[in-house]
Order: C-alpha cells, then sequence, then structure tokens
C-alpha cells in the first residue's frame, strides 16, 4: 500500500507498538493521528491529572516519532468523523489501530467499521492493551471466568505473544493539517494538574528499568507500604501505553531469573498483579453491565443509606480518619494513590460511610491519572464486597488498624496531612475520645467505625434476603 493511517489511542510509543509496526511494514506512508475529544463536556470518566500526563504523552510521542521520520498529526472532534476527513485528505487505504477493552472505545471501532466498509477504505485492528484478550482465556466450557485464580491458570498457560522492537525508520505524508499540540493553558488545565511523574515513553522505559532494578526483589515486601517508591508507578504508562504490557511481563519474567528464591517470590507476586489487571478487562468486556450495576446479582439494588454530605468530606480527605485523609489528599494533589490505600479508602467509603460505591468509583476515575476503567470498576467492586471474586461483604478494613500495620511510623499522614505532623503516630493507632480531636483544626471522626460495621453487616443481610 501507498498511504496508510495508524490512529494512536492509549498506545503513545514506538517500541512495541502492535498496530503501528503492522503500519509501518504495510505502507510507504504512515499518517499517525491522535483525535482530542472535548474532555470537559462530553467525557465523565476523565479529569485535570489524567489530561495533564496525556499533554505530556503527546508532546513526548511527537518528538519521538520526528526521530524516525514521522510526524503526529492532531485533530479534535468526532474520532469516526475525524477518520474519514483524513482518510480523504491523505487517499489512505486502510486505517490501523489497537483495540480498546472499555466499552465506549468498542462503540467506536464498531461506527468505524461501518464507515470503513461505506467509503471503501479497509479497517485493521490489532490486539495491544492486553496480552490475552476477552476470548482467549476460557473455561473448559467455553464461559469467560468469574474467579481469579482459576484464570490466572489459564492464563499463565496460554503461549505469550513477542514483543517487537522499536520502529527504526518510518515515513509520514507532509502538508497534512494539524492542531497544535495541546498545553496546560489551552486545554483548560490548572497548572498544578498532574502532579510530578514525567509523561513519555522515554520517561516510562527509565521508570520500568529503575523497577525492575531495585524495586521487583523487594516488591513483595513492601507493596503495601503506601509510604516512598515501594511498586513500580507504572499504572499510568500502561494506561497511556508508553510501555507495553507485553514488554513490562517479558522483561519481568527475565530478571525473575536472575534473583534469589525471595526475589523470585516477589516477581511472581508483581506478574499477578498484571495479570488482575487483565482479569478485570475481561470481565468488563463480558460482562459490561458492571459498570452500571453490581457484578453480583444478589446486591443489585442494594441501599446506601449514608449522608450525602460525607461524601464531600471523603473527597476533600476531612473524615477525621488520618490514613483515609492523607489518601485522599494525595490523589487530588498528585493523580495518584497507592494500590492498598485504595482499598482503605473504598472500604471505608462503602462500608464505614455506606455510601455507593459509584460515587468512589466516579471520583477516582475524576482524580487518577492513571484511571483504567476495568481496574478502576473492578477494585471499587471488590472492596465494595459486590464485584467478581471481592472480598466477602464481612471483610470490613478497620482504617485505625490499617494505620498500625501499614503506617505504623506516621510517615504517610504525616506528609499528607500537616495538621497532624506534630501529633505522635501512636495516636494513628486507635480512635480518640468521642468528640475529641487528634490535633487543633483536624476533624474528629465523622463516624464511628464499630457502630459502622454493624450497620453494613445488616445492609448486605438484608439485600442478600431479597
Amino acid at each position: 500500500m501507498k498511504n496508510v493511517i495508524h490512529w494512536f489511542r492509549r498506545d503513545l510509543r514506538v517500541t512495541d507498538n502492535t498496530a503501528l509496526d503492522a503500519a509501518v511494514r504495510s505502507s510507504e506512508n504512515v499518517t499517525t493521528v491522535y483525535i482530542l475529544s472535548d474532555w470537559k463536556k462530553n467525557h465523565r470518566w476523565t479529569g485535570p491529572n489524567r489530561q495533564h500526563f496525556l499533554c505530556g504523552c503527546l508532546s513526548s510521542l511527537a518528538g519521538d516519532l520526528a526521530e524516525i521520520g514521522g510526524r503526529l498529526v492532531i485533530r479534535q472532534g468526532d474520532a469516526v468523523a475525524e477518520l474519514e476527513k483524513l482518510a480523504i485528505e491523505t487517499r489512505a487505504e486502510a486505517i490501523f489501530f489497537n483495540r480498546d477493552p472499555d466499552p465506549y472505545g468498542r462503540g467506536v471501532e464498531e461506527r468505524l467499521q461501518k464507515m470503513g466498509a461505506r467509503i471503501g477504505i479497509a479497517i485493521r485492528s490489532f490486539k495491544d492493551v492486553a496480552i490475552h484478550e476477552r476470548d482467549e482465556v476460557l473455561t473448559g466450557g467455553g464461559d469467560p471466568f468469574r474467579v481469579f485464580t482459576p484464570y490466572s491458570k489459564a492464563w499463565a498457560k496460554l503461549a505469550k505473544p513477542p514483543v517487537a522492537k522499536r520502529i527504526q525508520r518510518m515515513q509520514s505524508p507532509s502538508g497534512i493539517f494539524s492542531l497544535p499540540l495541546p498545553e496546560n493553558a489551552t486545554w483548560e488545565l490548572p497548572s498544578a494538574a498532574g502532579g510530578v511523574l514525567e509523561a513519555g515513553e522515554k520517561a516510562s522505559r527509565l521508570r520500568m528499568s529503575v523497577f525492575l532494578d531495585s524495586g521487583l526483589a523487594r516488591y513483595g515486601a513492601m507493596r503495601n507500604i503506601p509510604s516512598g517508591r515501594t511498586t513500580s508507578r507504572l499504572s499510568q504508562d500502561l494506561r497511556f501505553g508508553l510501555i507495553s504490557i507485553r514488554e513490562l511481563h517479558r522483561a519481568t519474567l527475565d530478571k525473575m531469573e536472575t534473583l534469589d528464591a525471595v526475589g523470585r517470590d516477589s516477581a511472581a507476586t508483581y506478574v499477578s498483579e498484571l495479570v488482575w489487571r487483565e482479569f478485570y478487562m475481561q470481565v468488563l468486556w463480558n460482562f459490561p453491565g458492571v459498570l452500571e450495576e453490581e457484578f453480583n446479582a444478589k446486591y443489585r439494588g442494594m441501599v446506601w443509606p449514608g449522608k450525602r454530605e460525607n461524601f464531600q468530606r471523603w473527597c476533600d480527605g476531612l473524615t477525621g480518619f488520618p490514613i483515609v485523609d492523607a489518601a485522599m489528599r494525595e490523589l487530588r494533589e498528585t493523580g495518584f494513590m497507592h494500590n492498598r490505600t485504595r482499598m482503605i479508602t473504598a472500604m471505608f467509603l462503602t462500608k464505614d460511610l455506606h455510601l455507593d460505591w459509584r460515587m468512589g468509583e466516579m471520583w477516582f476515575m475524576q482524580t487518577l491519572a492513571d484511571g483504567e476503567i476495568a481496574s478502576n470498576n473492578g477494585g471499587w467492586q471488590w472492596s465494595a464486597g459486590t464485584g467478581a471474586d471481592a472480598a466477602p461483604y464481612f471483610r470490613i478494613q478497620n482504617p485505625w488498624s490499617q494505620s498500625k500495620r501499614f503506617d505504623p511510623d506516621g510517615v504517610y499522614i504525616k506528609t499528607w496531612v500537616p495538621e497532624l505532623r506534630n501529633v505522635d503516630s501512636s495516636k494513628f493507632m486507635d480512635p480518640p475520645a468521642p468528640g475529641m480531636r487528634l490535633a487543633p483544626g483536624y476533624p474528629s471522626p465523622i463516624v464511628d467505625h464499630s457502630a459502622a460495621r454493624d450497620i453494613t453487616l445488616d445492609l448486605f443481610k438484608l439485600a442478600a434476603a431479597r
């Protein structure tokens, strides 16, 4: 072919990019395009932190493409309409793209296929976001898995796709109109949005290298500690496709072979977390209704009687529970939250404040830089006790004991809750006396955890008995 289009979506890299590799191999000229949408008007599932990171990713991608002879075209509007215009402008014979696992993305893909048939252009889609997609990991009866452990065992038995090298050379046509790259000011983003992580493929590859060299061997022992760099911090990189899941998985296995027994166990734990990501993707692929209702039919329509005003206090980190407040403030300020504190805050919203998990799910998607619809929904339903292979409803984490286990010296709490920096960390392990505060200017707990726990047990029993 002479002219084709590669549509960048959540694959913002030039290394091991399945669709981009295929496009470059198939055609003399490849027009690469990213299509912006009006994130404030059209998407309830995003927010400034993720958009800020996206801006950095696109700027980096444009530079990476220029290094190998390519050019990134920026358009804005409906993706299918813009791709049709671009195909006509460039006389493209095919549009290449990597498939999206979420229902919205798949809906766009269906429309794109119809457009291609209408105007006579080939539409070629590829697997890239996951190592194994919807129909690849099934039970012996051909059904999707609903429980993680058997899914992970079946997943592990399948042959893994190879990892491609970085594209060395490509050619993009000149003279194609492009909007300027989005920036904070032009994209209506606050200057403080986005946290501290550098965007782009090169920065992501450096993070991966640092984690594999210095973090993987101790991941198993440290992964539940929210203070410091105790996890890979690659979640936003996978979300935007700055590295491929294939390469990360392969590199982890290669590094595992060099470690001692403890290190290998640690690496295996990390691989398991990567498989959880794919488990939740296949749940969303096969059961898209989980975005609107509980996966477990027994709890659909259950009542969440919590006080609505407490939701804002939870969002603002003003609940009077130090580890909850620290996590919520970190999220607001940086767009990141540690996995352990995601569980703590989610269980607190649903099982202490008795508020609908969908409210928290939405807030996380609007504030997380790494917001992944499938993982976020899976995590929230797991914590609420309503999801696939979820924590049983009677598993209710005590925020005070969670502080004792995972932040015993109060390092994390004092980092994000300045009102408590002069308070002895032992005070964070148990609730203060009723009506008392841990420090001036810091609120007293908005609920009694023990009483809230009893209410939760009753709510779930009532829902199950209907």
